[in-house]
């Protein structure tokens, strides 16, 4: 997965300009507009990246595309202190006028943190199903009753055969409970 960046300013040559800066210094810009609803669509075909914007665009303000930006989009606003004052925590900031140099540090430091933050999400464990939980709880209270364990020394149990069979709880649990119910 690599960012993207759009660009969505009121007047369609300043963001021309910032494209040109960002390009210049290795990054590429998926999209420039105008409006709120043309980044939007823009962002909607891309899998993460940063949106800079201004502070009211031709059909909305850059709080109106905050609230619709998804999970892996962070936004830059280019703004005069007194907005960027009242604009959210989650909002990354460049006062205007800006400096290239800053725009371009601020904008890699955001991918940067961005494709760490993917990542590690990525590394999370999805969370089970019901019926992948169910498993587990049926195979814990079987040995609960049979073998008069603790809820958490069946736990154990069912991870422990787990690592050491290789496999993963939900087909330990299953292989556990087929085991038990042919003693029954």
């Amino acid at each position: 997965m690599s960012s993207s960046i759009v660009i969505a300013l009121p007047k369609i040559e300043d963001a021309k300009k910032i494209r040109t800066i960002l390009n210049r210094h290795g990054l590429t810009v998926a999209s420039v507009c105008s409006s709120v609803s043309n980044a939007l669509a823009s962002i909607s075909e891309l899998d993460s990246g940063v949106l800079i914007c201004g502070y009211k665009l031709t059909d909305a303000y850059y709080k109106d595309a905050l609230d619709d930006l998804p999970q892996y989009f962070e936004m830059l606003l280019l703004a005069s202190q007194r907005i960027i004052d009242e604009a959210p925590n989650s909002v990354s900031t460049v006062q205007m006028p800006m400096k290239a140099s800053v725009l371009v540090d601020t904008v890699n430091d955001m991918l940067y943190h961005l494709e760490r933050r993917i990542k590690k999400e990525k590394k999370k464990p999805k969370p089970r199903s019901e019926k992948e939980q169910n498993y587990i709880s049926n195979a814990k209270r079987l040995l609960m009753e049979k073998n008069q364990m603790t809820e958490e020394e069946a736990y154990r149990h069912i991870q422990k055969c787990s690592m050491d069979s290789g496999t993963n709880m939900v087909e330990t649990a299953q292989m556990l409970l087929m085991l038990m119910y042919d003693e029954i």
